[in-house]
């Protein structure tokens, strides 16, 4: 099949972060992000693509960031993100060959059904990275994201003129 991803879909935990949930004293929650996954979401967004960040948690960690790196779309405490992204897709009249889903652990599985490419960080679950069309060599939390979409664009030519055009 032959991808024209229109939209990337980007897990959160153990994708953007590292896995991890810290808690301090006063149980806020904080999550370690990577700044290198920014270059990969403008990128994205330079190349005509839309990314959308669907996660089973709330935290208002993610909520910052999310607001930081300018997604288009975020829903957070989505529990079935199948039957979410269906719908979504079925509203913006999306088809399978136009979405990229980035995800690491099981509850990503069943949506993944719906896209077109499928990337994982290196440290994705086993069922995963069988599925993956493209497996990160950086673990999730640590530029993940940012390695898969350069992938993305590397495949289609792309990658080379949009890093020219930020660094004019």
């Amino acid at each position: 099949m032959e991808v024209d991803i229109k939209l990337i879909v980007l897990d959160v935990d153990g994708t953007l972060t590292d896995s991890g949930i810290y808690y301090d004293e006063n149980n806020n929650e904080m999550k370690k992000f990577s700044t290198k996954d920014a270059i990969g979401i403008y990128a994205a967004q330079k190349a005509g693509m839309q990314v959308m960040v669907l996660t089973g948690r709330e935290c208002a960690a993610t909520t910052r960031r999310i607001n930081e790196l300018k997604v288009d779309y975020a829903f957070q405490n989505v529990k079935d993100k199948k039957a979410f992204l269906f719908n979504f897709m079925n509203e913006n009249s999306l088809k399978k060959e136009n979405v990229c889903y980035i995800g690491d652990d099981l509850n990503d599985f069943p949506a993944m059904d719906l896209a077109g490419y499928i990337g994982c960080p290196a440290d994705g679950c086993k069922e995963i990275i069988e599925r993956a069309d493209y497996v990160s060599i950086i673990n999730g939390g640590h530029g993940a994201v940012r390695d898969v979409i350069e992938h993305v664009l590397r495949e289609k030519q792309m990658w080379s003129k949009i890093i020219g055009d930020m660094l004019l």
